[in-house]
């Protein structure tokens, strides 16, 4: 498997990759990280294009929360 076909594949799907980083000096410990990301293509990640929101639609929502000032 080449490393293009790899990478299709972790983007078609997405993976996600989690890890801890403990930092301590003499057993105390003193920064703690915790990582967790998630690595995908937009499309992957995206919803359907039936379900996306147009900007007309977004505009009119915002108008009926808060109307514009003259």
């Amino acid at each position: 498997m080449s490393l293009v076909d790899l990478l299709d594949r972790v983007l078609g799907a997405g993976v996600v990759i989690t890890g801890e980083v403990t930092l301590s000096i003499a057993g105390v410990d003193l920064v703690y990280v915790s990582l967790r990301a998630l690595v995908a293509s937009a499309a992957t990640v995206a919803p359907r294009q039936s379900d996306t929101v147009t900007p007309r639609q977004s505009e009119a929502a915002l108008d009926a929360v808060a109307p514009r000032q003259p």
